[in-house]
């Protein structure tokens, strides 16, 4: 089987998310640097557009959103399960919750925080990514109600463990704590000025101990060019287009993001899943790319034949 390639950068803490999983079911893969901020000339051409990090590379099936990359794991490599407990439905909705109301609470606090020391190029990249501004003054007001935020996901958190229970699903990891983990292993590293403030020795600073004993699999580095003569030299896995998609079949498409980052990526329909759509994308020098996105949280739309 083709290996994996992690499109990624060491701060990311969605690519966090995803190392994590890679350690939890014991994988080997490869890690590709990608910038923090635009330009990407090595990812856009992958992705179609989709800027955002990370992106799992297998072959020529290039797979976009730390959500869909989860199950795209679990799907196809066996090992431990990321759904320890057997259903997606408890971790899909803790990693919801965490992408959502605690990164929010997570990023205010961090830059909120850090205040000036913010490089400029990264407020102008990231103003560029949400489509509004990344108003550091206004953060940094905003920082003791983030922190009392964070402070209620973390009391969540220790009733979840309040039983004894060594991970979210019992006594084996899943995906449900490298979604929980990852917004406290980015404010622990980046700002660790907070940590005192946060934990408070109630079962979840030794969960966090836990997760992070769990490591990051077996990884390897790769250039950007290894990556993409790897894609132009496989083909995309085969997919199929469920009945409730037949209208959209073969038909050129337009799939963005609906939060931020909402670059539209533009191709041809070929595969649909109750959690995911498939494009067919043609790309000077490299061949063909089957590119894959998340139907939580991305719209599709018709694009013209």
């Amino acid at each position: 089987m083709t290996g994996i390639i992690l499109h990624e950068y060491g701060s990311s803490p969605f690519s966090e998310k995803m190392r994590i999983c890679f350690g939890i079911k014991g994988l080997a893969w490869s890690a590709v640097d990608q910038p923090v901020i635009m330009p990407k000339p090595d990812l856009v051409p992958l992705t179609g557009g989709y800027r955002r990090i990370p992106v799992m590379q297998i072959g020529a099936d290039i797979y976009c959103d730390s959500a869909l990359i989860g199950r795209e794991l679990e799907r196809r490599f066996g090992g431990p399960s990321l759904y320890p407990a057997g259903s997606s439905g408890f971790a899909s909705a803790v990693e919801q919750w965490c992408d959502k109301g605690l990164f929010q609470a997570a990023v205010i606090a961090i830059f909120g925080t850090l205040g000036d020391q913010v490089d400029p190029a990264f407020v102008k990249d990231r103003e560029a990514l949400s489509g509004q501004p990344f108003n550091i003054p206004a953060m940094k007001a905003m920082v003791p109600f983030a922190l009392s935020q964070i402070r209620a996901h973390i009391a969540l958190l220790a009733d979840h463990l309040a039983d004894g229970r060594r991970f979210l699903e019992g006594d084996a990891p899943g995906l449900a704590d490298a979604a929980a983990y990852y917004n406290f292993w980015f404010i622990f590293n980046f700002c660790p000025v907070l940590v005192d403030s946060l934990m408070e020795n109630d079962g979840v600073d030794d969960w966090y101990g836990r997760v992070t004993e769990i490591g990051h699999g077996a990884r390897a580095v790769m250039t950007p060019a290894e990556a993409i003569a790897i894609a132009r030299d496989a083909e995309p896995a085969p997919t199929t287009v469920l009945p409730a998609d037949a209208e959209l079949a073969g038909r050129r498409v337009r799939v963005a993001a609906t939060d931020y980052g909402c670059d539209p990526v533009e191709g041809i329909l070929i595969g649909s899943t109750r959690s995911s759509v498939t494009l067919r994308r043609e790309v000077d020098g490299i061949g063909t790319l089957a590119v894959h996105f998340p139907r939580l949280g991305f719209r599709i739309e018709r694009a013209g034949d």
